[in-house]
């Protein structure tokens, strides 16, 4: 038995989604591994993000949805003022991003942009003000519209997003069962284990040497704060899932690589950079083993 992990952590498009799809809506958990999130690695403009070469929240959600037979309508661009009219005529619920963290000003320590990239689901809007649940610990909180639009236009990430993108009118159109879905997602997995371009392997390596001649303030914040939590966590929900698909080898890698990226935390916060360039070092020959067992499993490409 694989030991699901419980508590707080930056899930906020697969919470958002499991928000909007309602009483019958997978667990969190299992949308992230749909949005195909868990396998992969790439170190681009000197940051680290363990998720695959190409992917991004948007993608990952439209698969996800795909997979579990719902559809949505999306729209995006234009002004600002189109798009909080989009916003009302759609009512709620709607799942919205991404917005620029920095600038959600509920939160503690907002008001500048910081290129973090969010997603919430805005229940309402009511005599200008934008009423939502914020799955990083803010139900029912409150925006002025002009605060919130200025974050939905601010699309500084780290990957190509358009402003005021949103998803709306969300309806089932095949019954799917959530372990067809998770196998149906797994030739996806392992197209993103091995990429055309830079394998994860070699990504890892990159990364690697960097952390072993020092990483910059920056660096290390961006993974101490968002990319290994989320990054273990992923693929802790991937080993456990795996697992209840019978997946075990599979699921055996995955648990290895979550306890080899969640334990990065500390020797990160303590800069103690050979022992997370050991870790590293172990962590990338994990995504060829991944993509082996699930091959052997019968997994297609």
């Amino acid at each position: 038995m694989r030991l699901s992990y419980i508590g707080s952590g930056p899930y906020c498009y697969a919470n958002s989604l499991a928000m909007v799809l309602g009483s019958g809506a997978p667990e969190p958990s299992a949308i992230e591994v749909l949005t195909g999130s868990p396998f992969g690695f790439r170190y681009e403009d000197g940051l680290a993000w363990f998720d695959p070469l190409g992917w991004d929240p948007g993608l990952g959600l439209d698969e996800a949805l795909d997979l579990l037979g719902w559809t949505c309508e999306r729209t995006a661009g234009g002004s600002a003022t189109g798009a909080v009219q989009r916003l009302r005529d759609a009512g709620g619920p709607v799942l919205v991003g991404p917005l620029e963290m920095g600038l959600l000003g509920y939160q503690p320590g907002s008001g500048t942009a910081i290129g973090a990239d969010h997603f919430v689901v805005v229940t309402a809007v009511a005599d200008e003000v934008v009423h939502l649940h914020d799955p990083h610990g803010f139900p029912f909180a409150t925006l002025p519209v002009d605060e919130f639009a200025a974050a939905w236009e601010s699309v500084a990430f780290s990957y190509r997003a358009e402003p005021f993108t949103m998803r709306s009118a969300f309806r089932r159109v095949r019954s799917v069962d959530l372990r067809d879905a998770l196998r149906a997602s797994l030739p996806t997995a392992r197209r993103r284990l091995t990429p055309d371009v830079e394998s994860p392997a070699a990504a890892v390596g990159r990364f690697a040497a960097d952390v072993a001649g020092g990483l910059t303030a920056a660096q290390t914040g961006h993974l101490v704060h968002f990319a290994v939590r989320v990054g273990a966590r992923r693929l802790t929900d991937a080993a456990v899932w795996l697992g209840r698909l019978g997946l075990d080898t599979a699921s055996a890698v995955s648990q290895r690589q979550a306890h080899l990226v969640g334990g990065l935390q500390y020797p990160l916060m303590a800069g103690h950079d050979a022992e997370a360039v050991a870790l590293l070092r172990d962590l990338a020959p994990t995504y060829a083993e991944l993509d082996e067992a699930l091959a052997a499993s019968g997994v297609a490409r």
